[in-house]
């Protein structure tokens, strides 16, 4: 078993379904580890009930080394068959920069408007690089 398996294994106990990310830092640090050492793009969805207890966190999209797809109607549906309250999204930038793209900031738009259409809330949207991310609430851009 390497290392980022053993890493996913304690995520997984750690987050088990009802668990609360209780702060946007233990966010981040779940996306960290899970998105971190990946060499090609993940676009990962925490799906959360009313109480903002996990439900699901599923990978929603892969990519490559410098991009990838993400279509918000499919994060849409997959909220609506959890009966999830809100959504933190989360995505790695292999090259290990989680400095958002103009494409990162649009789709963190486009889901917050979409998500809204069916009362989830997108509570934050994390790019990770390696060891570092960017948070989207944090900077005031959710």
């Amino acid at each position: 078993m390497n290392v980022v398996q053993e890493a996913l294994g304690y995520l997984e106990q750690k987050y088990k379904r009802g668990i609360k990310f209780e702060t946007p830092i233990a966010a981040a640090d779940y996306f960290r580890v899970r998105l971190g050492l990946l060499e090609y793009e993940s676009f990962n969805c925490a799906y959360l009930d009313n109480r903002h207890a996990l439900v699901s966190c599923e990978e929603m999209f892969r990519g490559t080394i410098n991009g990838c797809s993400v279509h918000p109607r499919e994060i849409v549906k997959r909220a609506l068959q959890l009966n999830a309250a809100a959504v933190i999204c989360a995505h790695n930038h292999p090259s290990g920069v989680p400095e958002p793209s103009n494409a990162d900031k649009a789709i963190t738009t486009r889901l917050v408007n979409v998500l809204n259409l069916v009362d989830v809330r997108l509570l934050d949207h994390f790019v990770v690089g390696g060891s570092e991310y960017f948070s989207f609430s944090e900077r005031g851009l959710i």
